[in-house]
């Protein structure tokens, strides 16, 4: 998109979103990152659905570590995790703690890297293309280390 603004200002693109929100959950082990988009915020059945996708994918015990989100200490989350007898275990990152998060990293990357200057017209045209920028972000393994790293770094 190109714009005009006086010589040495900085040009102001006025947009109006009239969006639904798009909300995504994700989980990172050193190798890879796992991903879903819900249209909505997440709560406690989005929230399931994730954990049992990682469960089909990773056939082993997972140990979830989680942020303080309320939507982590559900009922339902919790009644489904201890349905599963220790296949899942979960622990919590310390209160105000996001740099400890690597998944933050997903995020701020793809904010400012993968969509930094996205304009699209509609609600629509989003999910896709935030699912595509994800999809190529899980190819990149370097990527995946710099997350990790970042993490390790705020300790």
């Amino acid at each position: 998109m190109r714009t005009w603004a006086p010589k040495g200002q900085t040009p102001v693109v006025q947009y109006s979103f009239n969006w639904k929100q798009l909300s995504v959950v994700a989980g990172i082990t050193y190798w890879r990152f796992y991903f879903r988009l819900f249209p909505g915020t997440i709560k406690g059945p989005q929230i399931v659905e994730f954990l049992k996708a990682l469960r089909a994918q990773i056939k082993r015990k997972l140990l979830i570590v989680w942020d303080g989100l309320g939507v982590h200490k559900s009922k339902l989350v919790r009644a489904y995790v201890e349905s599963l007898h220790g296949a899942i275990h979960i622990e919590f990152l310390p209160a105000y703690a996001p740099e400890l998060n690597p998944t933050e990293y997903i995020w701020g990357h793809l904010k400012e890297h993968e969509m930094g200057n996205l304009c699209v017209k509609s609600f629509a045209e989003l999910a896709p293309f935030a699912r595509n920028r994800l999809r190529s972000m899980q190819r990149r393994s370097n990527l995946i280390g710099a997350f990790w790293q970042q993490a390790e770094l705020a300790l």
